[in-house]
């Protein structure tokens, strides 16, 4: 049988994935939402030139962590 503290332990690190996770949510939703590409009338459409295609990729870049560093399931951050 499983002490009470082991219990405990359990639950909190339940806790903190779920924080984690929606964390992770958070931040993506943000990401997605305030991308220029979003709102565009035509998204298939090609930029016009070099500036529209900068402003276009001016959204914030999630970062791949090394092979190392996204073991175990855990969602690209």
């Amino acid at each position: 049988m499983a002490t009470p503290a082991s219990a405990l332990v359990r639950f909190s690190r339940r806790v903190a994935d779920v924080m984690a996770e929606c964390n992770y949510a958070q931040r993506r939703m943000l990401a997605l939402r305030t991308a220029p590409d979003a709102y565009l009338i035509d998204p298939d459409k090609a930029p016009d030139d070099y500036a529209e295609f900068l402003f276009r990729t001016s959204t914030v870049v999630l970062h791949e962590p090394t092979a190392a560093g996204r073991g175990h399931g855990r969602p690209v951050s």
